[in-house]
């Protein structure tokens, strides 16, 4: 069920981030005072991080966040958005990310940020995962705009690698600049082209059970609410 949310935060110009900033505001005012949230990563989830920082200064939002990357961990402190381990936390009572792809049945593909494992570790010990998108993330197949993201471990990625690769896709070797792009895990990433991903559920079992892959973007069953904003900045919410 999909509702439209009032909206009332400072105008931009008519550029990308347009939507972007309006899905991520509009997911920081769901937070409620005095809970643990998990804090996501990647380009649109700064403007949340601006948009609590406002919050906590101007309304005194009690808030503590456990970062799912140390990009995110830095801009929080830098924002002084105060921080917890996730180790400390027995439970998230909300967890705020965003997504690369959203089908229907609100499942996703993340990762195209390399930190999916961790986002994945968070969004299960919350109570909700609540994603941003803009409308061009929504998609009737996931695997249709966007590669699958695949976390393999370097020992033995040739292996992992015909492991992956028999689930019917083609893999690339994720790159920064002439050598393999390294997660803050330690690990390597597999980009995997699907012709489209029907069957996520059987999917994601089998990468799961698959021996040197450490995880993989495929959020399945995860996904509470989805904020979805328009280039011109108007927000629905999908429940």
């Amino acid at each position: 069920m999909a509702r439209r949310a009032a909206l009332d935060y400072p105008p931009l110009m008519m550029d990308a981030n347009i939507a972007k900033r309006a899905a991520a505001y509009a997911a920081a005012d769901l937070v409620q005072d005095n809970t643990t949230i998990g804090l996501g990563s990647g380009s649109t989830f700064l403007f949340v991080l601006d948009r609590l920082a406002e919050r906590i200064a101007k309304e005194g939002l009690r808030v503590r966040g456990t970062p799912t990357s140390i990009d995110t961990k830095n801009a929080a402190e830098q924002k002084g958005i105060p921080l917890v381990d996730l180790d400390q936390v027995e439970r998230l009572d909300l967890a705020i990310d965003g997504a690369d792809e959203v089908d229907p049945q609100k499942n996703l593909i993340k990762g195209g940020g390399a930190a999916h494992t961790r986002e994945r570790i968070v969004a299960a010990i919350a109570d909700e995962l609540v994603v941003i998108v803009g409308e061009s993330k929504m998609v009737d197949a996931l695997g249709t705009t966007f590669r699958l993201p695949v976390e393999v471990l370097p020992f033995g990625c040739t292996h992992a690698r015909r492991r992956v690769e028999a689930t019917g896709c083609r893999t690339e070797l994720r790159q920064k600049g002439d050598e393999p792009l390294v997660t803050d895990n330690g690990n390597w990433i597999l980009d995997c082209t699907y012709d489209r991903i029907d069957d996520p559920v059987t999917l994601a079992a089998r990468l799961d059970s698959m021996v040197g892959v450490v995880d993989h973007g495929l959020f399945v069953n995860m996904t509470g609410r989805v904020v979805i904003a328009n280039d011109e900045g108007s927000v629905r919410i999908l429940s």
